[in-house]
């Protein structure tokens, strides 16, 4: 399969449905910056448990991507043993080592509607989609280098992320070859929407659903009240920064809290 300049490829994952589906009352859209204002007004998280330093030897990394607005979950393909769903996502891209998952508002992602009322209709709940990326290449080239943070995880990690992002995905839509039947053809080459069980709103975003995600994974951080892209950057970059010093926990401020572990 033919990879563009950027990394993206030109061709075409439910344990965690079940463990997390009350907290998931909404999800994420790309909605630009009159949507990403009003949600600024919300509340933040407030202090919260954080789990300890997972055991074991880190067996890969994944990263978080920044784009802007929207973040998104970046993991290997071919060195780790994936979940049979995510399996089956990678079966239509041969060629693909870096896979990018990203969570969104499905009205906003398919309708094209880019009108000024469009961003006030994506706070409303509504159905979830997962955007998955297609990459031939690390994500520092598709993205650039200043724009993800990278996390080491040990195989207990990776499999609990594994399976938030597995439970992310629509169980209707599997194929019995166990692959996957998408919604429509992604925004650009090598990309596909794939339809969500989970519930998007102004509450949970796809920035919630990021770092939903890490906290699944039982990373140290902490979802609740995150909504913008900001604030899943700054518990990215904790975790790593506790990473780096050997468990230490990150401090919570940083992350828009009102206390410090």
């Amino acid at each position: 399969m033919a990879a563009t300049a950027d990394g993206t490829m030109a061709g075409s994952s439910g344990r965690h449905q079940a463990e997390s589906g009350s907290r998931r009352a909404a999800g994420t859209k790309p909605g630009g910056i009159g949507r990403r204002a009003l949600l600024l007004g919300l509340p933040l998280a407030g202090c919260a448990a954080l789990p300890p330093p997972d055991p074991g030897p880190r067996i890969a990394e994944i990263a978080v991507v920044d784009r802007g607005w929207h973040t998104d979950i970046a993991l290997p393909v071919g060195t780790v043993p994936l979940h049979p769903w995510l399996a089956g996502l990678a079966a239509g891209f041969p060629g693909m080592t870096t896979m990018v998952l990203g969570f969104g508002d499905r009205g906003w992602l398919l309708d094209g509607d880019r009108s000024p009322l469009a961003p006030l209709r994506a706070l409303l709940p509504g159905p979830g989609a997962v955007l998955l990326t297609a990459l031939s290449a690390p994500p520092e080239v598709a993205f650039g280098p200043g724009q993800l943070v990278r996390l080491p995880l040990t195989a207990g990690q990776m499999d609990r992320l594994q399976d938030f992002l597995a439970g992310s995905l629509d169980q209707h839509w599997r194929l019995p070859d166990g692959r996957w039947r998408p919604l429509a053809q992604g925004p650009y080459p090598g990309s596909v929407f794939h339809a969500s069980p989970i519930v998007y709103s102004a509450a949970y975003t796809c920035n919630t659903w990021t770092a939903d995600a890490l906290a699944a994974a039982r990373l140290p951080v902490d979802a609740t009240g995150v909504v913008v892209a900001e604030q899943a950057m700054a518990w990215a970059r904790q975790a790593a920064e506790g990473l780096s010093a050997r468990g230490r926990p990150p401090c919570r401020t940083a992350a828009g809290s009102d206390c410090c572990c």
